[in-house]
């Protein structure tokens, strides 16, 4: 077990994210992540635990999440049927709790990783629900009257697609780091990785129409780099020849397979366009 992240095999993090995660770490506060959809947000947290040898918890958030919903549920509808039915485990109600990822990871034996994925779906009030039990590891069931302490304080990551504000209160307690989307060289890296071997050829023209779609002005959603993993592996099982891709040939409006890139008909029309202006510019 190492006791800082240096990334691993399976995934690119430049210095700044790596500086991050140990600063974090170092601070014993959650670390607050964001970046475009498709940047590796949750996957990150997936690699920490990997690279520091921890267990994970993994928390994905909804919109109708609550906060109480991590640390425990009662389920008063079971012990209500179980009595009805004569039930002997009526009589215990820690039959009738049911653990939170904050409580399992405040149990586990090792020091663990918790992921808290895309907070910013649920609504405004859920972190600041969350502030004490992050600030000081403990929270308390009230109907066995027990207090839960942290074994170990866990490496939190918290991931959020801005899709939504946070509160200040809860911003304060977080070391902050927003992923920038990769440039070509780091791109260049993180393809390498899922698709090794691949030819220099079609990686350069494939990263060319990839970044010419996402400079594309006017686009709703641009492609992720998730996105260009999967147009690279259908380009693969295609076998289309890096000439397909080159953004020089007049007959070509859009990419080959584009619906891996593209995700709605309006990006569609936009490009096409723009292609379209552009060829008759030359």
């Amino acid at each position: 077990m190492t006791g800082r992240f240096v990334g691993t095999q399976s995934y690119i993090a430049t210095p700044d994210l790596e500086m991050a995660v140990n600063a974090a770490v170092t601070l014993g506060r959650p670390l607050l992540i964001k970046g475009e959809p498709g940047t590796g947000k949750t996957q990150l947290a997936l690699e920490v635990a990997a690279s520091l040898g921890r267990p994970i918890f993994e928390w994905h958030v909804k919109s109708t999440s609550k906060a109480q919903q991590g640390l425990y549920e009662y389920d008063a509808v079971s012990r209500l049927r179980d009595s009805q039915l004569g039930e002997a485990r009526v009589a215990d109600i820690r039959n009738y709790i049911v653990r939170g990822k904050l409580w399992e990871a405040f149990d586990s034996p090792e020091p663990p990783v918790l992921l808290i994925d895309e907070i910013d779906k649920a609504d405004i009030e859920f972190p600041n629900d969350l502030l004490r039990e992050l600030d000081r590891m403990e929270f308390y069931v009230y109907e066995t009257r027990e207090l839960v302490k942290a074994r170990h304080r866990p490496v939190i990551i918290i991931t959020s697609n801005n899709e939504k504000e946070l509160p200040d209160a809860f911003l304060r307690r977080c070391f902050f780091h927003y992923i920038r989307f990769p440039d070509a060289e780091t791109m260049q890296r993180i393809v390498e990785v899922h698709h090794p071997g691949l030819k220099r050829e079609l990686l350069a023209e494939a990263l060319g129409a990839f970044y010419r779609v996402r400079e594309t002005p006017g686009l709703k959603k641009k492609p992720s780099t998730s996105e260009l993993l999967d147009w690279i592996k259908l380009l693969l099982a295609e076998d289309l020849p890096p000439e397909a891709l080159r953004g020089d040939d007049p007959k070509k409006s859009i990419p080959p397979l584009y619906g891996a890139l593209l995700k709605n008909e309006q990006d569609v029309h936009l490009f096409e366009q723009l292609v379209f202006l552009n060829r008759r510019a030359r």
